[in-house]
This record gives C-alpha cells, structure tokens and sequence, in this order.
C-alpha cells in the first residue's frame, strides 16, 4: 500500500484509536516500527504494546469541562484579586487600554499555543518540550514558579476564610473603628455618619486588615517577620484540605467542580456590581478606571504591567494550560472554547475593576480625598480592603452578602489553585507514575501549607509581594519569550500549523502565525529591556526592604530562570552524538516520538509528516517560509 492510501486509511481509523505510546525516548519496551522521518530518513519508533497497563492519560468526562475548567482557572484571583491592584498602580484608565491590545497581540495567541500544544502532545508540559528538547528548562522553570504562585494564592485564601468566619459577627468587624486605631479612622458601615471635619482619614476596612487581621508591621528593619498568627494558620491549614481533598480525587473530580467554581463568582459579582454604582461618588471613580489616558501608550512601564498581568489574569507560561489540555480529546476543535475563555477572563477583570474602582470612588467621597489613586495604599490586599468596604454599605443584611461574597472570593481561589496545584503535581505523576496519585497530592498540599506558614506571620505581605515580583513575574516574564522562541523559531511556525492542521483540519491564519513568531516575543522583549534598565529597588507600600531580602529575592529569581541554561546543558550531554556540534543539533530537534500519545494517530502524523515533506517546498528564506509556508 503507498503512503497516500495509507494515510487516508489511517485518517479515517483516527477517532477510534485507543493505544497509547508510552514511556521515554529512547526505550526499547513494546513494538518497533520502522517509519519515516520528514527529511525521507529510515527511523526506528519504539511504542508500547497496547494493554491495560499501558497507562493512558486521564480525560475529562464532557468536553465542556475543559472550557469551564479553564474559565475557573483563568477568570479567578488574577483578575478578581490582583487586576484591580495592579490597574490602581497604574492610572486606571491609562491602564486599561494597554491591557486590551495586549489581550489581542500576546494574551490570545499564547493561550491558544499552548492549547494546542497540551492537546496534540497529550503530555504535561515538562514532556511537551519533547518538541524542543534543548529548551526543557522552560517547563521545569515554569513548574518552578507555579509553585511559588500556589504557596500565595493558598495565602489569600486563608485571609478570605478568616473574613469569612469574621462575617459571621453581629456586626461586621471591619465597619466601625477601635480606640486604638485614632481619630484618623473613618467608620464605613451603613449608618456610619460622614464626619466632614475630616479632612482626610483611613477607612476602618483598611485598618482592620493591616492592624486586626495581619498585625502588619510599617517595616521589616526592627523585627523581622514576626511569628505566625494561630488564627490565621488554622484558615491556612483549612485551606490546603480543600485544596488536598480536590487534588487527590483527580482531573475528573475537579472537571465536575468547575461547574460551580466557574459560574457562582458571577452571581455574587453582579450583586456588587449594582451595589457600587449606587453609592455616592461611585461614578467618579469608575470613569477614572475606564477613562482612557492615550498619552499613557507612550509608557513603558504601563506596558509592562499589562504584560504581566496578562500572565495571571489567562494563567499563561505557567505550564497550566498544557496541562489541562493534555486531556482533552485529540480532534477537539479549541479554537472557539479559547476565544470564549479569553474574552470571559477580559470581561471579568473589567467586572471586578468597575466594581473597585466605584467603591474607591465612594471611599474617595466619604474620607475627602480628591485623588483616587490615593484613597488607599495599593498592594495585594486591595481586594480585601475595598470589597469588604462596598458590603459594609448595605443596609439590609450585610452579613449575608459578606458571607456570599468571602465564599465566592474562596471559589475563585480554589478554581485558581487547582489548576495550578494539579500542573506541579502532574509533573511528578508523569515522572513517578508508579505513584498513586492521592499520595503525590496530600504530600504536595502538607509541602504547600508548611511554605505558606512564611505568610501567615506579621511581615507575610512584604514575603507575598516579594514572591510575586521574583518569584512569578520576573521569572513568567523570560520564560515566555524563551517559550515562544523555542515554539515559534526552534520547532517552527510553520510546523505547529501543520500540527494544527493534522489535528483539527484547519489553516492557521497569519494572525496567529505572525503574533506567535514576532508580536509576541517582541513586545515582551521590549519590556523585559525596559524593565532590567529602569530595575528599582522594590517596595511594599512605598518601604523598601532590608538588603538580604532583596538577596533573597535574586536567589528565587535565579533558581527559575537558570533551570533553563541547566537543563539546555544536560539534555546536550545525554545526546547519543560524539562531537559537541551533533549533540547540539540533536537536542535542537524533536524526540524520536515526539507526536501524538495514541499509537495509531502517531502513524498518522509519521505518514503526514512525510508528505508535508514531499509536496511542499519551501518559499523564500527561513523567515518568510517559517512564518508564512
């Protein structure tokens, strides 16, 4: 039979194949098969023999699941939590505009790359890299700082369940002011009069979070971090038995709770919503987010923050992604499923900063202050700060809509953690799969909770804002260009379309083409640059840190992103080749099985690989022909 009507044969047989092919490059367990390579060279594939213990990868129940899975995950704490904080740091609207372009040009692109990656490969995102085997350190690297990202998103779970018990009081603790906190506290409950004597003042919310809930020191230099507060260990401990409990019953577990996670935030957001435009001085502060201020376009550090926020708010370049599209179903058409999930996680995070920033702006009217961007100390307890501020407001049942909303901040964060959580734990499950999985999950969640006891003190939130600088900005920062050069330059444009294409049946278009191999990674290399020679010295709450911290810092840096040059050097070394050079190119080139998991469609990539091959040549240069063949 000639290639041709093999292939067709092989095409037709695709949605039934079962077997899968695995183990590591290399092995000689299971069948050989001798197939052909692109260049028309004799390989030899060494796959698995199909039976029960050939370890299938898990998939979800329904195809829906992935789309709510990843609505849960994407449109969670990023954009409820950190959007808002990040948006107040930076202009409100000026802030805005820069963040939608860059949905367009970076987020969008890069969350469908990795889609489609996770989905062909069916692998976690360490064996993804099997495509571009020098570039491995990238996965680890990412891994690396979706733990660091899991330590303190565990953190500001167990601050909403400390709320959350605190919103069963008679009256809500964070609406009236202590003796203790002076005559500058301004009461912000339903029946709090407004004092016009003051010229201006700090809400009571405001204090009861730094002075009540976190006993926040005004810096680290006298007393260091402190000891952690029992209160706030017990809500931790909470916190990763949730998280622990979920894990371990697996993907199929959490893809039936991602119904609920997804879509009860919402209920309660609307509620808010209604709430803040209502109350007095509310519109002054919500034209001031969504204002736009185009001569903000021309700032790099604008551009940055959009960057980077883009990373939390799509959960992208964290390995997250490749995960949960690992199991979907190979033929399964992403692209409408990314174009809802993206515009949901946009719409949300312009949801969550309406409603802020008319709270700010109430707050603004009620403590005298003209500028809004002053009204309170940024940070990442803003959410916990002016949320509880619009709930102090209502009239009727306040303790009910604190309760609702603390519980829906908390469904946020479990859907965000999750996905985040199974990503690390599913890297070890793909290296250890003699493990029982329940075990590598109560084992990941006691290492998370004993990390996140380093929050849960005094000086937690300058840890926090240091982790999520170094630790996860940063390091997502250069990874993602180096992602985006191993996907769109070292495997190549013009073969992840032919993937696509083999997969779902459809053409690239040169949007997609052009943001993953230039856009993209230009734009965030300009800010990468701008950011490491405008590097300041980096504050929380406008104190800075004493110098071993900022030691400390470097070192969380440095242990993500040097994974890469790491595993670049290892990778090289185990390559069969005799000289540097050979083993060089072999670690530049796909693995020998690298391709999708289940035997049967493999042939067919192999056969379609070939005559990609044969019937096409290229067209002008490298460059045109990766981006444009």
């Amino acid at each position: 039979m000639d290639d041709d009507a093999e292939y067709q044969k092989l095409r037709r047989n695709m949605q039934g194949a079962q077997g899968s092919r695995e183990g590591h490059p290399g092995s000689n367990d299971g069948i050989s098969t001798v197939i052909y390579s692109a260049e028309g060279e004799e390989l030899t594939i060494n796959c698995e023999a199909e039976s029960e213990s050939s370890g299938q990868r898990d998939q979800w129940s329904r195809g829906v699941e992935f789309l709510f899975s990843c609505i849960a995950l994407s449109a969670g704490l990023g954009d409820v939590w950190r959007f808002p904080f990040i948006a107040l740091e930076n202009g409100g609207g000026a802030f805005l505009i820069p963040y939608v372009i860059v949905l367009l040009l970076i987020g969008r692109p890069v969350y469908y790359l990795e889609v489609i990656i996770g989905q062909f490969s069916s692998r976690g995102c360490i064996r993804a890299f099997d495509m571009a085997p020098i570039m491995r350190g990238i996965a680890y690297g990412q891994v690396y700082s979706t733990a660091l990202a899991t330590t303190y998103y565990a953190c500001i779970m167990a601050l909403t369940i400390r709320y959350l018990v605190a919103s069963f009081s008679e009256v809500l603790p964070w609406t009236y002011c202590l003796v203790e906190w002076g005559k500058s506290c301004v009461a912000t409950g339903a029946t709090a009069a407004n004092d016009s004597s003051i010229v201006q003042g700090v809400s009571s919310a405001e204090l009861f979070f730094t002075q009540t809930v976190l006993r926040e020191p005004e810096s680290l230099d006298d007393n260091g971090l402190g000891t952690p507060s029992w209160d706030l260990v017990l809500c931790l401990l909470a916190t990763w038995v949730i998280i622990g409990t979920i894990l371990s019953k697996g993907i199929r577990s959490s893809g039936k709770a991602s119904y609920f996670l997804a879509l009860f935030p919402y209920v309660i957001m609307i509620v808010l919503l209604i709430r803040a435009v209502t109350l007095p001085g509310a519109w002054q502060g919500i034209v001031y987010f969504l204002k736009p201020q185009w001569s903000q376009l021309l700032n790099p550090h604008v551009w940055y923050a959009a960057i980077t926020q883009m990373f939390f708010s799509l959960a992208i370049c964290f390995g997250t992604l490749v995960m949960y599209a690992s199991f979907n179903d190979f033929n399964k058409n992403v692209h409408k499923d990314v174009i809802i999930i993206t515009t949901i996680d946009s719409l949300t995070s312009i949801l969550a900063g309406c409603i802020i920033f008319g709270i700010l702006g109430n707050l603004a009217f009620e403590t005298n202050t003209k500028d809004i961007s002053q009204v309170v100390k940024g940070g990442a307890g803003l959410a916990l700060i002016s949320y509880p501020e619009a709930i102090a407001k209502f009239k009727y049942l306040p303790q009910l809509f604190a309760v609702l909303f603390f519980f829906m901040l908390l469904v946020l964060g479990i859907g965000s953690n999750i996905g985040m959580a199974s990503a690390v734990v599913n890297v070890v499950k793909d290296r250890f799969t003699h493990l029982p999985h329940w075990l590598l999950a109560v084992s990941a969640s006691i290492i998370g909770f004993l990390c996140g006891l380093v929050y849960m003190t005094p000086g937690g939130q300058f840890v926090l804002n240091l982790v999520d600088f170094y630790g996860c900005t940063f390091i997502a920062l250069v990874l993602a260009i180096a992602e985006l050069l191993a996907v769109g330059w070292i495997y190549g444009v013009k073969r992840i379309c032919s993937d696509i294409e083999f997969m779902l049946n459809v053409k690239t278009s040169f949007y997609w083409r052009i943001c993953w191999a230039i856009v993209a990674p230009g734009l965030m290399f300009l800010v990468l640059v701008y950011m490491l020679f405008s590097y300041e010295p980096l504050t929380y709450r406008g104190v800075q840190y004493p110098p071993v911290y900022y030691m400390a810092g470097w070192i969380i840096w440095g242990l993500g992103v040097l994974q890469l040059p790491f595993w670049a050097l290892v990778t090289i070394y185990q390559q069969p080749g005799k000289t540097f050079g050979s083993k060089f190119g072999l670690a530049m080139q796909p693995t020998a099985n690298w391709g999708p998991l289940q035997t049967q469609k493999f042939e067919a990539y192999i056969i379609h690989r070939k005559r990609e091959a044969d019937f096409k040549s290229p067209r002008g240069g490298y460059l045109f022909d990766n981006i444009f063949g």
